[in-house]
């Protein structure tokens, strides 16, 4: 087709359609695209300060919370860092609902004042005389709470992108949360120079250290975030085939606009995704729990060990997060959202089956009396603590190996180390393919329909996945081992994709459901 004049050099970021192609120019003006990809790439930046603001304080969270409360113990531990996903929870249907009956500027710029006003709380949790835990416990919470802002950003990036552009933009949208977990515990790494005294600003009663300058970076780049969403910021909604929708989050009218395609949503296509997303984001979030008390009583690591190589082993597989989210989408324009779906269960399904047990060689036996020492203690809050605490005593004298608490280890076959970089490789791949393909048909199933709070209720089902994996595979694990453990993991990738199996033909974009476009 012939040029219409404008410079096809103007490429999208992400998508299919170039200025100067007779389609573009007819579906949106070359100011509304640039104007279009702007705020999506402002709400790019706004998931990965979202994700930052959990995962920079993540490993220091156990030592601050000893030193400014010294009546708080592990299992309170477990209930600060289930109130991020707690708060998360309760406030995404909130701020989903609020967008979709306004201007999607509010409930962002609301959601992330609160979290800027929670991390200057944490930043001074240390001042009050008495119950210190709980004013952290609340900062945390009200952290998660402006998180929830995460289905506002997905529903804004649902609706203003084409079908073309859908898949594209959410593994871009992941990729940037996926790099703001990787990122933020190296901003930590960076702070902890600073030292635990650190600066104090006396006038103000405020201290600059390791554990307070973290959230204070993070209440900066907040208020930077505001001025950028209020200045840059437009709102832009658009149908499946990338013409401009009429709706009523849109600032001004235009000529130019059309109406939402009616039709019924497939109530039975968002429940399944629904539960397909809880089931993705409860596998990994186990999975992350469990690594450093698997490796602990596997291969007799000291607690240092642990933190580091588990570090390192974590952070490698957000590498391959980032990669794969950028991959995706290439491959999903030859095979498809849902068989990238399935494909991911099945990579999922096998990385924990080479994680099951077998042979004849055992795991080295921790005989001696561990009392405060042991990992594999019953409450969540003790598995975090191998996470973010850093040893004092002498490597020598600290006990390694699987307890003798655990009947378990005196039967069942060790994992070996090669099993286990087996298995993080291949949940690394299946993790990211199913969370932005979870993302994506959810997206299109729902159509050019307000999404907020559908968004709102799915990401509400990954933040209570990421609360009762934990809780989960803690209590199994230390109970049974590791084989009934991953065996029931197993059973249940099954069961879900026995449950994609039977959804297949019902995840379909809405426009094709209802026969606008062919699939």
């Amino acid at each position: 087709m012939a040029s219409l004049g404008v410079d096809s050099e103007q490429e999208p970021l992400l998508g299919d359609r170039t200025p100067g192609s007779r389609e573009w120019d007819i579906i949106e003006t070359e100011e509304h695209y640039k104007s279009r990809w702007r705020s999506i790439r402002i709400l790019y930046l706004t998931m990965f300060l979202s994700s930052v603001g959990f995962s920079i304080v993540i490993m220091s969270i156990w030592p601050y919370l000893q030193k400014i409360d010294q009546t708080a113990d592990a299992s309170f531990l477990g209930w600060v860092i289930a109130s991020y996903s707690l708060g998360q929870m309760v406030a995404s249907p909130l701020f989903g609902l609020w967008s979709n009956y306004r201007p999607r500027k509010e409930p962002l710029i609301v959601s992330i004042f609160i979290s800027v006003a929670a991390n200057c709380l944490y930043a001074y949790v240390h001042v009050p005389a008495s119950h210190n835990k709980y004013y952290m416990l609340a900062a945390r919470g009200l952290v998660g709470f402006g998180a929830g802002n995460v289905a506002v950003i997905r529903s804004y990036i649902a609706g203003a992108t084409s079908l073309q552009e859908r898949t594209s933009s959410m593994a871009n949208t992941s990729a940037c949360q996926a790099l703001g977990f990787i990122l933020g515990p190296v901003f930590q790494t960076c702070f902890a120079l600073i030292g635990e005294k650190g600066v104090t600003w006396d006038v103000i009663k405020l201290q600059i250290n390791m554990y307070t300058a973290p959230v204070l970076l993070g209440a900066f780049l907040g208020i930077l975030n505001i001025i950028l969403i209020l200045t840059i910021l437009r709102e832009h909604r658009v149908d499946d085939t990338g013409r401009q929708c009429k709706n009523i989050n849109f600032e001004e009218a235009s000529t130019d606009e059309v109406q939402v395609p009616q039709g019924n949503i497939d109530q039975v296509a968002v429940v399944a995704t629904n539960v397909l997303f809880f089931v993705i984001l409860f596998i990994f979030a186990l999975f992350e729990t469990i690594v450093t008390p698997l490796t602990m009583d596997m291969y007799a690591w000291t607690r240092e060990q642990a933190v580091l190589y588990d570090g390192i082993i974590l952070a490698a597989l957000g590498v391959e997060a980032v990669i794969i989210f950028m991959g995706i989408k290439l491959l999903s324009k030859k095979i498809g959202e849902r068989a990238l779906l399935l494909g991911g269960l099945i990579i999922i399904w096998v990385g924990f089956f080479v994680l099951l047990p077998w042979g004849n060689q055992f795991p080295k036996i921790q005989w001696e009396d561990l009392h405060n020492n042991s990992i594999p203690n019953t409450t969540f809050g003790e598995i975090i603590i191998t996470l973010c605490k850093s040893p004092r005593e002498d490597h020598s004298e600290e006990p390694t190996g699987c307890p003798v608490e655990q009947a378990w280890c005196l039967y069942t076959p060790m994992i070996h180390l090669a099993q286990f970089l087996i298995s993080a490789v291949l949940i690394g791949i299946g993790y990211p393919s199913c969370n932005v393909m979870s993302y994506t048909l959810y997206s299109k199933i729902l159509g050019p329909n307000p999404q907020g709070v559908y968004m709102g209720w799915l990401t509400a089902s990954g933040s209570a996945a990421r609360i009762l994996g934990p809780v989960f595979i803690s209590q199994v694990y230390t109970a049974w081992g590791p084989r009934w453990a991953f065996s029931l993991v197993c059973g249940m990738v099954v069961l879900t994709i026995t449950l994609l199996g039977v959804v297949y033909r019902r995840l379909i974009a809405f426009s094709v459901r209802h026969g606008r476009i062919q699939e």
